[in-house]
């Protein structure tokens, strides 16, 4: 998977000739089906099954089993099996993979049982599981890829449903001038773990959505995660114009047409394969607006099979469904004119028997104003009875923006509740702290990652070993740093001198920042180059250096975001930063993962309140870095004096020059006084005592909170159980 996972451990009591007789066919066959279902990618002795069997074409397939196994005969590989004793884990991982499929003593089992006749059907517009599967642009994407892993360890009665784009988001690199520059690259359907969903009766499915200018269909594809069907709707079918044939072939991309067109893919088309595979789902959960037309088809539907009236299907379906925005920014949330809702939801509106206005007025904060253009956001709270945003600020700001809706209620009174973002622990711990919390953390801790009492052993383990655990990390980081940037430099037709200098940069002693995220101008990547002069300072104290990792996408069509990633980039050029200030190219889950488990300080420094919650920082925590970052998000509720640090106060100035001024003195100031003296701050061990104090208090008071096991648990009893017609609960 990364270079932090397991090194490669063979059984010395195995023998190296194959002792099972298990044919070479069958051990391929076995390789497979573990290859095929991505509960591999969060099982770090898996992943070096495949690692094992070649690591040169392991990095460079981006980690991807099928398009290992495919480079292999059975021959082939039932001789590097014998060569590296492989076979014996094998055999042991698909055990597990079999007893994990089949177990009953699930946690669902126990607290969600009215779900299992009648399960979750969770849809987003992207699906972050890896790296190896691009379907996924970035935070939202991850989130929604950690909440179907837990639900699959934690054994929720879930399916998911997505749209699969066979170029995904674009891939990045930056030109000779700094600049980003995009890349799509067609996926090989082959070589990624789908299969064909199939309807009642066995058929291959296809499903239709009838527009004013004619139908849409899109095939239904099948993706196994864990425990979890993940169907992804695909629009390149024959029959589809060439314009149709493209709508899911890219994330994000196209005009509002194209958007529209996509959300009524994943939305309509969405429940329609679901029923047309005989799932009816107890609950629809949906993750953003780019998903609410789903419930628009399930009033069809209860409309058509039970002949309810408008009014009442929508009143029943509203009870079912759970809408989670993630968006504080006013332009995140997808808004379209009058022409484009006729055009695609014309015969859905005729067959709900509701007029123009009344469907536009759905889509509308003040339903009667034409000016007004259709929301989809608004449409996902109008139609549901449970609401979330993602963190406790975000539940402030969520009911402050959308207060309108309810002109009746006061602001506290505002149907919109939070649950606080988690990460799936397995996908993003590194295996060198998983085999440290083993050694020291209750026998049975890995079933208990919610449970504070086991995340306050960390207080036991001896300093220099979680020290040097962590440091084992930040030189795996540093060597990944290397390749990358020295890769970069090369392709840009640098000098041999760049490249070499791009292969010995960065000192695992030196303190390391890392930032890493989405380049919107909200998230002020360069706040902290706000002063050169002083940053400079910092950055070549001969004492006490630093050094910074920057990594993020902006999007194609946000030239700003491209301009601070090109400022940003081009520091290398300046001879106070270079070797100290470095930006690695095309972020994604792998890049994420590599950063996320070796910096010592992850920097998240957003203009607040606009960071809706935030997950990076939380997989910072796992692995033992720490966080400096504005009281936004998750940090807001998180941060409490000890356990990392804050920029700040926690409040703004009414100017937003003036908050950024004080944001970046703050940063600097609590760089110079706090983060950097305690870093290099040593005994006569060489330890920094105070420092590793902190990255205990870290893990003990964070891992436990923000991880996507609580976050769905959370989910299943606030909202999934009380949906479906189970227990009634107070969203908090």
């Amino acid at each position: 998977m990364s270079s932090t996972q397991q090194p490669s451990v063979a059984s010395a009591h195995v023998p190296a000739s194959r002792t099972e007789g298990i044919s070479a066919e069958a051990l391929y066959e076995k390789c497979m089906a573990l290859a095929r279902n991505l509960w591999w990618s969060w099982q770090p002795d898996v992943v070096n099954i495949f690692r094992d069997l070649d690591p040169i074409r392991w990095r460079q397939l981006d980690h991807n089993p099928i398009a290992l196994l495919k480079e292999f005969t059975p021959e082939r590989l039932d001789a590097r099996a014998q060569e590296m004793v492989l076979y014996s884990r094998i055999n042991y991982a698909y055990r597990r993979l079999q007893e994990y499929l089949n177990a009953t003593n699930t946690w669902g089992r126990t607290h969600a049982g009215v779900l299992g006749a009648r399960p979750v059907a969770y849809f987003s517009a992207e699906f972050g599981v890896h790296e190896s599967i691009t379907i996924y642009s970035g935070g939202l994407g991850v989130l929604s890829g950690d909440h179907i892993k837990s639900a699959s360890e934690l054994g929720v009665p879930l399916v998911a449903v997505g749209l699969f784009y066979h170029q995904g988001y674009f891939k990045q690199y930056l030109d000779e001038h700094g600049y980003q520059r995009e890349e799509y690259v067609d996926t090989l359907v082959e070589n990624i773990p789908l299969e064909p969903a199939r309807d009642a009766k066995g058929e291959p499915l296809t499903v239709t959505i009838d527009t004013r200018s004619g139908p849409i269909r899109a095939k239904v594809w099948q993706m196994q995660v864990g425990r979890v069907r993940l169907f992804l709707l695909d629009s390149n079918v024959e029959g589809n114009s060439p314009e149709d044939r493209e709508l899911t072939s890219r994330l994000y991309g196209g005009d509002h047409r194209t958007r529209i067109r996509q959300e009524l893919i994943l939305g309509i088309g969405g429940v329609r394969a679901l029923r047309a595979m005989d799932l009816f789902p107890g609950v629809l959960h949906l993750n953003e607006g780019h998903s609410a037309f789903a419930p628009l088809e399930a009033i069809r539907e209860r409309m058509f099979e039970d002949g309810l009236s408008f009014e009442e299907a929508m009143r029943q379906v509203a009870q079912m469904t759970v809408f989670t925005t993630h968006t504080p920014v006013p332009a995140g949330h997808d808004r379209f004119d009058g022409g484009l809702v006729e055009e695609h939801l014309g015969p859905l509106r005729d067959a709900l028997g509701i007029s123009y206005d009344q469907l536009m007025g759905l889509g509308r904060v003040e339903p009667t104003n034409h000016e007004e253009p259709f929301c989809m956001t608004v449409l996902g709270l109008k139609l549901s009875r449970k609401a979330n945003a993602v963190s406790a600020l975000h539940g402030h700001v969520t009911r402050r923006m959308w207060a309108a809706l309810w002109p009746w209620r006061s602001e506290e009174e505002i149907p919109i509740g939070h649950i606080t973002n988690g990460v799936h622990i397995p996908s993003w711990l590194a295996w060198q702290m998983l085999q440290l919390y083993d050694r020291h953390f209750p026998a049975d801790w890995q079933q208990r990652m919610g449970d504070p009492e086991v995340w306050r052993t960390v207080q036991e383990i001896d300093d220099g070993e979680l020290w040097e655990t962590h440091f084992t990390l930040k030189s795996l980081l540093l060597s990944f740093v290397r390749r990358r940037v020295s890769r970069q430099c090369r392709r840009r037709g640098e000098s041999e001198e760049a490249v070499e200098a791009a292969r010995t940069m960065f000192d695992p002693h030196v303190l390391t920042i890392g930032f890493a995220r989405r380049f919107a101008t909200y998230k002020r990547a360069d706040l902290i180059l706000t002063d050169l002069d002083r940053l400079a300072a910092i950055l070549n104290n001969p004492q006490r250096p630093v050094q910074l990792i920057f990594a993020g996408k902006a999007h194609p069509a946000d030239e700003p975001g491209k301009q601070l990633i090109q400022r940003i980039a081009n520091l290398r050029h300046d001879p106070r930063f270079a070797g100290r200030i470095t930006f690695i190219e095309d972020y994604d889950i792998n890049v994420c993962r590599h950063l996320v488990q070796g910096v010592d300080l992850w920097l998240n420094n957003p203009r607040r309140p606009l960071e809706a919650s935030g997950t990076s920082g939380q997989k910072v925590v796992l692995n033992g870095g720490l966080n400096l970052s504005v009281l936004d998000g998750w940090w807001a509720e998180a941060y409490d004096g000890r356990n990392g640090f804050a920029i700040g106060r926690g409040t703004t100035h009414v100017s937003e020059e003036e908050t950024d001024r004080r944001d970046a003195e703050n940063l600097y100031r609590v760089l110079e006084q706090e983060v950097i003296p305690m870093f290099y701050q040593r005994d006569r061990d060489g330890l920094p005592r105070e420092w590793i104090q902190r990255m205990k208090d870290s893990i003990s008071t964070l891992a436990w909170r923000f991880s996507s096991d609580r976050m769905v648990m959370d989910y299943t009893r606030l909202c999934y159980l009380p949906a479906a017609g189970g227990l009634s609960s107070q969203m908090p």
